[in-house]
Formats: structure tokens, C-alpha cells, sequence
């Protein structure tokens, strides 16, 4: 009986053991398969998560192939090429599409301008079907939709219709870098002296190709000594401590023509630093501007702000340049026209 009793315990005792050995087993099993069900979960939701990003990424690349890549010809000097970039960057935002510059371009604007635009290289610009599209040098209505994922602009645009509604916009393209800044200002405190309180005004003179150009190509005349002298006399006589800073692609021709008797007149002209850059960089960094013709006198006086004097009026009636330019599209509503001396242009006799 009691053999019986030991063996009825020992089999409860071994039953038991397997009992416990069978629940361990399976709660192993269940741990051992919720941590691969939980890496599994892990990493299907980390792919999840890769697949959004990669969708996000290609979605965007998607998006800016749909945008197309929109540029401008690069053609002519510092301030051709200033009024090319603010058109393009302005008409490609109107339009929804991504704007390129080409290397001639940057090579121009990026060693003075910290500009955003990014750079098309030739490799890829010589591989693009471009379909060139002409602008005027006014915004009209049809430049709001213009047709086409790769567009070339070109032309000679320098007007203030095209983007001064994005004008801060435009400024930022065009701040200068740091050491234009630093070397402008420590010509100007140098020519500053001892006054107190100066207003400075830039003035731009052009002269080289135009002085034949404008006569004889487009019936028109370019500043005079007169114009020059009445311009200055405005500022003289609005504000005190007037300080002018005169730069000149014909500097000698300004020397003679421009009265210094007062000494508040200083000129740009030294060979270690007169170069376009350094020009425009002077001429923006001033209060005031008194422009004559040009591309190159427009933009100073835009980015400078503050007043401006214009030579209007400065063609004949009948000037083919009237088919290319408008007065009232170029020069800011605000800015101040002085009408040019004809007189030379008119026949003898009919002179003023």
C-alpha cells in the first residue's frame, strides 16, 4: 500500500515536472515568436517609413522636372546682365517654373552678387531642345503664361515692370558680399572727412560707346555738362553736407565738365580700385542718384533707393530706340526726369 501510495506521488511529481516543463516550453515560444513578431513589426514600419521618405523625395525630383528648367541668354555687360537675371528670376516665379542661370551669367553676377539662381552647366545646357522666346524691355500680359518646359529667354530687358513687385526680393539677389561692402564703406568714410550728417549722391556717367552710338544709330544725345550742373544743383540746395561720388566710364570727359569749386565732389578713379564692381557697389551704397543714360545708371539708382534724376526725353520723335524703349517703363514713376538738349541734333538754324 504505502510502494502504491510513493508511486501514485511520484507519477503527480513527474506530471507535474512536464506540466511545468510544457508551459515553459510554450511561453519560450510565445516570447521567442513575439520578439521576431515585434522586429518583424519594427522593420515593417521602418520600411514603411523608408518608402514615404523615398516617395517624398522622388515626388519632389517629380515635381521639379514638372517645373522644366527656364534661363536667359547671357548677353552684355554688368548692367545687361543684372536686368537679364532679375527678369528671368521674376517671370519663372510667375510662371510656376525653376529658373537656371548659364555659366557666362554667374561668371558676370557672382563674384559681386550673392545670387541664388543656381548655375546650368554647358554639358547639360547643350543637351536641352531650348525654345527661345524673345522679351521686350516692358512687362506685357501674354509673359504671365508662357508656354513651354525649356525656355531660353532672350533680349535686353531693364525694367522695373517685370519685378518690382517682388522688389525685396530682388535686393536680396543683388547684396553685395562682405568685402564690397567693407571697401565701399572706407572709401566713402574717407571722403567724408570731417562733415557731419552727409548725404551722399552717386552719379553715373556714361559715356564710351554711346557718345557716337546714341547720335548716330539712334537719333538721340547722352548728358551734357548742363544736365550735370542742374541735377547736382537739386541736391545741393534740398539737402546740407551733400557729398557726391561720381563714376565714369569717360572720366577725363567728367573732370573737365563737372564743377568741383565747392570740394564736395569726388571721383572714382582709382586704378587699384575702379572696376564695375567697385563702381556699382559705390554708387548703390549712396543716398541719392543722379543718372544719365544706360543700363549700368538704372541699376545703381534702383538698388541705391532714395531720389533720382533721369535724363528723359534725350531721342528725336521719330528715333527707332522709341520702338525698344519706353520711357515710363524704365524710370520709376517717382524718380525725376530732366529733359536732354536736342538742340544738336536739329538742323541748323533751328537750334535753342
Amino acid at each position: 500500500m504505502v510502494n502504491s501510495t510513493k508511486h501514485c506521488i511520484w507519477q503527480s511529481k513527474k506530471l507535474f515536472m512536464f506540466s511545468m516543463l510544457i508551459i515553459i516550453i510554450i511561453i519560450y515560444r510565445f516570447q521567442l515568436s513575439y520578439g521576431v513578431m515585434r522586429t518583424k513589426y519594427l522593420q515593417f514600419f521602418q520600411n514603411v517609413k523608408m518608402a514615404l521618405q523615398h516617395k517624398i523625395e522622388n515626388t519632389e525630383k517629380v515635381n521639379i522636372y514638372l517645373k522644366g528648367i527656364w534661363t536667359f541668354r547671357s548677353d552684355g555687360r554688368l548692367g545687361n546682365q543684372m536686368g537679364e537675371y532679375a527678369t528671368l528670376y521674376a517671370l519663372a516665379k510667375l510662371n510656376g517654373h525653376q529658373a537656371y542661370i548659364l555659366p557666362a551669367m554667374a561668371n558676370y553676377l557672382s563674384p559681386i552678387f550673392r545670387i541664388t539662381l543656381p548655375t546650368l552647366h554647358d554639358s547639360v545646357k547643350n543637351r536641352i531642345p531650348w525654345k527661345e522666346y524673345h522679351v521686350n524691355d516692358w512687362m506685357e500680359d501674354q509673359y504671365r503664361s508662357i508656354p513651354g518646359d525649356y525656355v531660353m529667354f532672350t533680349g535686353y530687358p531693364c525694367s522695373w515692370t517685370f519685378y518690382h513687385h517682388i522688389r525685396e526680393e530682388i535686393l536680396r539677389e543683388f547684396t553685395f558680399h562682405a568685402f564690397l561692402k567693407e571697401q565701399t564703406n572706407a572709401f566713402l568714410t574717407r571722403i567724408r572727412g570731417e562733415r557731419k550728417n552727409v548725404t551722399y549722391v552717386g552719379v553715373h556717367v556714361r559715356r564710351g560707346d554711346y557718345v557716337h552710338v546714341m547720335q548716330d544709330m539712334w537719333k538721340g544725345v547722352i548728358a551734357d555738362k548742363k544736365y550735370l550742373e542742374k541735377a547736382m544743383a537739386y541736391f545741393r540746395n534740398k539737402y546740407k553736407n551733400v557729398v557726391f561720388v561720381v563714376t565714369s566710364n569717360g572720366m577725363d570727359w567728367s573732370k573737365e565738365n563737372i564743377d568741383n569749386s565747392k570740394g564736395d565732389v569726388f571721383f572714382s578713379d582709382n586704378p587699384k580700385q575702379s572696376s564695375p564692381a567697385d563702381d556699382i557697389a559705390l554708387l548703390a551704397h549712396c543716398n541719392h542718384t543722379i543718372m544719365t543714360v544706360g543700363t549700368f545708371g538704372y541699376w545703381a539708382a534702383y538698388l541705391a533707393g532714395g531720389e533720382t534724376i533721369y535724363l528723359t526725353n534725350f531721342t528725336l520723335p521719330e528715333s527707332p530706340f522709341l520702338k525698344l524703349f519706353k520711357y515710363e517703363a524704365v524710370f520709376l514713376p517717382e524718380w525725376i526726369g530732366l529733359p536732354a538738349d536736342l538742340s544738336p541734333l536739329l538742323p541748323k538754324g533751328n537750334g535753342k
